[in-house]
């Protein structure tokens, strides 16, 4: 199949070199930017462990400490692989999404043992903050990066989808999937023909604003269960 991914570029590259492994052919339309904040090396003093919600929050934290051994709990395997090949050594992994990452953490961590550090995004809900904030533990959201959106899909992209040669489009988040509805409406750009493919129903939502050919969502917020139901 023809797939369009539509993660940030680096994240893109590499589910592409994943598709190529199973026979797909990728088409890179990234949605979503991200910007980096620079300031000076985070204050880590007195922090029993960082909380990391995407594979952008472990590649903030990189640039803001030289510091590998602190406990660092991951949302899922992607940010978790992230944080390994970045050489973090004590990482601890979810496998799920951000209430899934609320429930482990008091097995992981203790309230009186110091405060976690939640390497955020300035689009974070800061509902991951506010739900281990009611079990006793204190949170602090660092705003490490932000995440902007596309105005316009590149023109390879929009000749694909005109053509009708994309079979396939993956989506990893509900942000994603507003922006992409955004742009085709804009350009006009045809859907029936795609299969809609998400990594959560509350995407899959979203994208119910646009005719597809199936709508298939992920059993596991992740990468893998993504790609599993191609």
């Amino acid at each position: 199949m023809r797939i369009l991914v539509t993660r940030p570029s680096k994240d893109g590259a590499e589910i592409a070199r994943v598709l190529a492994g199973l026979g797909h052919e990728a088409l890179l339309a990234p949605l979503l930017s991200v910007q980096f904040h620079a300031g000076a090396p985070l204050a880590l003093e007195g922090v029993q462990a960082v909380l990391v919600t995407s594979a952008n929050g472990v590649r903030a934290l990189a640039r803001r400490t030289t510091r590998r051994d602190i406990p660092l709990f991951a949302v899922g395997p992607q940010t978790a692989d992230a944080a390994a090949r970045r050489g973090f050594l004590r990482v601890r992994n979810a496998a799920g999404d951000a209430v899934a990452l609320a429930g482990l953490v008091p097995h992981w961590a203790d309230p009186a043992a110091g405060v976690l550090l939640h390497a955020a995004g300035e689009d974070g809900s800061g509902g991951l903050a506010q739900a281990l904030s009611e079990r006793g533990f204190e949170v602090r959201r660092e705003i490490l990066y932000r995440v902007e959106a596309a105005t316009e899909l590149p023109a390879a992209a929009v000749q694909a989808l005109r053509q009708g040669s994309v079979q396939a489009a993956l989506f990893f988040s509900p942000r994603s999937a507003r922006v992409f509805i955004d742009c085709v409406t804009r350009a006009g750009l045809p859907t029936a023909g795609i299969i809609a493919v998400c990594i959560s129903a509350n995407t899959a939502r979203v994208l119910a604003a646009l005719p597809f050919a199936e709508v298939r969502i992920a059993q596991a917020p992740n990468q893998a269960a993504l790609l599993g139901i191609l």
